[in-house]
């Protein structure tokens, strides 16, 4: 009985809220679930850093442009660059492109965890 709409270029549910949002939502618990999607994967030595960002970001930046973006980035933070410098770049390409939502972007180095 419920229904997802595009809202000036958001999902919403009901038509009010953000799809990503829904799950905290008494009112709208009729029509979502708390249950995640998730995936596991194992971390590879070839996998350099996670993206982990708010939909502030992916509404407006694709994965792959994240990681062109911030690839270049993260190589020279090793090299004595501030780690913020990625993020911030992901964050003002997605304020370029209209984003008015919040966006947080976290950079994570995996090669500790290899």
């Amino acid at each position: 009985g419920g229904y997802v709409d595009l809202c000036h270029g958001s999902w919403r549910i009901q038509g009010c809220l953000a799809v990503s949002r829904g799950i905290g939502d008494k009112h709208l618990k009729q029509w979502v679930i708390a249950e995640p999607e998730t995936n596991i994967i194992n971390i590879e030595s070839d996998c350099e850093f996670l993206i982990l960002a708010s939909d502030g970001l992916w509404d407006k930046v694709s994965n792959q442009e994240a990681v062109d973006i911030a690839r270049p980035t993260w190589l020279a933070i090793n090299k004595t660059i501030d780690p913020l410098v990625a993020c911030k770049k992901l964050v003002q390409l997605s304020v370029s492109r209209g984003s008015s939502d919040d966006i947080s972007v976290m950079l994570i180095q995996l090669r500790n965890y290899i």
